[in-house]
């Protein structure tokens, strides 16, 4: 089978050459191409401007033979995560070639795909290599080879151009500002059946796909700290900017917070989705563990790693936390003997002493002032305070509460000179 991992959002002109090039390498053995499409979120988080059976549609009638969805990735998990199960699926489905497009020979992609194999690391890949995300899947493809003893065979064309690269982005905002219209420009770009789909989707309302604007907003609006600590892909920083900023009624409000909060456009876009979704740290941990112990996730992306990271940075003195951060993945630091489980101090009234009960159960979260503090409810009342912790543990918490998908539980302990928190980090 040749295979073909994308968007079409929508179908143009660039992804109807990927499909004559897939169906020349399946001719001589008859191979079919099938088209391994995004369904529900994009592969940058964000939502279809064309339905997927629309662009299912599409894609058949530009040639394919056959379309096969991919759902539930991309609005739960980065690129660096969803790659490598994306291409594990593709080869135990059977899928030997592989077509994509790029303004990069094959022999330039290997070349900078080899230092991330080598590391076994799909993280930080920089932003000005060219075609940065062929040279991930690249990379991913030759890494697993190690967990399956084959790979698929990379077919590598050039990017389709008229005056410039040809993208469903430019497309979309062509569409978008001229009234719904299709531009004649754009036609240019555009297969006769994909110009033909869009006017009809475009005439029956159903483009462009939208957000569920509702709940995002009522989420953001209402939600408390503690309640926001549970989604995904939120740091404490972009909490706070979050409360700081209500009331949202649009979309530009809701940048405009994760703008404040440090985000760029691809985490903002994820981010918001898992609101959207509401999709919880337990969900995506669950997820990645998963294909971690699959041997899909690589270990230096695992889970245990990433806590590792944290409480190495934690514990480096006189040397600023980047720098610290930059060695744990130079020196390929090991931790043993990893705390988990933390125990901290509480500021509480007399009352609020008498009113808990040992073992109940409280939400972690950063205040406004940015300290860690725990939110608990007992006898109908909610209590708020700080926790009372080490330096070193507090920064090795609060990174761990900033990882974006690992979820920390807390429970109240009697001890005998009165509570205290009983805080588990999570890591399977």
């Amino acid at each position: 089978m040749i295979g073909i991992s994308a968007d079409f959002d929508p179908v143009h002109k660039g992804h109807v050459k990927l499909i004559e090039k897939a169906k020349e390498i399946g001719k001589e053995n008859g191979d079919k191409v099938a088209i391994y499409l995004n369904k529900g979120f994009s592969a940058n988080h964000a939502p279809f401007f064309t339905s997927y059976e629309v662009r299912r549609e599409m894609a058949l009638k530009a040639g394919a033979d056959k379309v096969i969805p991919i759902e539930g990735l991309h609005h739960r998990l980065t690129l660096s995560y969803s790659v490598p199960i994306r291409i594990a699926r593709m080869i135990e489905d059977g899928v030997v070639d592989y077509v994509d497009a790029a303004n990069v020979s094959p022999k330039e992609i290997h070349k900078y795909s080899k230092k991330f194999v080598d590391k076994g690391i799909f993280v930080g890949i920089d932003r000005n290599l060219p075609n940065r995300n062929v040279i991930r899947w690249f990379a991913v493809n030759e890494f697993l080879f190690k967990k399956y003893n084959k790979k698929m065979n990379f077919h590598i064309i050039p990017e389709l151009e008229f005056n410039g690269k040809v993208s469903g982005r430019y497309i979309r905002k062509n569409i978008l500002d001229n009234d719904l219209q299709l531009p004649e420009n754009i036609n240019d770009f555009l297969p006769k059946t994909t110009i033909k789909i869009l006017k009809r989707e475009i005439k029956n309302g159903n483009i462009p796909g939208k957000r569920n604007l509702e709940d995002i907003t009522k989420r953001m609006n209402t939600y408390s700290r503690a309640n926001l600590e549970k989604i995904a892909y939120l740091t404490g920083n972009a909490i706070n900017e979050i409360v700081k900023g209500r009331v949202y009624r649009d979309e530009e409000s809701i940048w405009a917070t994760f703008r404040r909060a440090g985000y760029g456009p691809v985490l903002t876009r994820l981010a918001i989705s898992s609101i959207e979704k509401e999709v919880k740290k337990e969900e995506v941990l669950k997820l990645m563990k998963e294909y971690e112990l699959k041997g899909i996730i690589p270990h230096e992306q695992s889970i245990k790693r990433v806590i590792e990271r944290g409480y190495y940075v934690a514990n480096q003195k006189g040397i600023p936390a980047s720098e610290a951060d930059k060695k744990f993945k130079k020196t390929n630091v090991k931790i043993n003997d990893l705390p988990l489980r933390l125990e901290a101090g509480l500021n509480l009234t007399k009352y609020e002493s008498s009113i808990i009960t040992d073992r109940l159960k409280g939400d972690l979260y950063i205040d406004k002032d940015g300290k860690i503090s725990i939110e608990l409810k007992a006898d109908g009342k909610k209590i708020k305070t700080n926790l009372r912790l080490p330096a070193n543990e507090v920064t090795y918490l609060r990174y761990v509460m900033d990882s974006h998908f690992i979820p920390i539980n807390s429970k109240i302990k009697k001890s005998k000179k009165g509570y205290k928190v009983e805080i588990n980090i999570q890591d399977d």
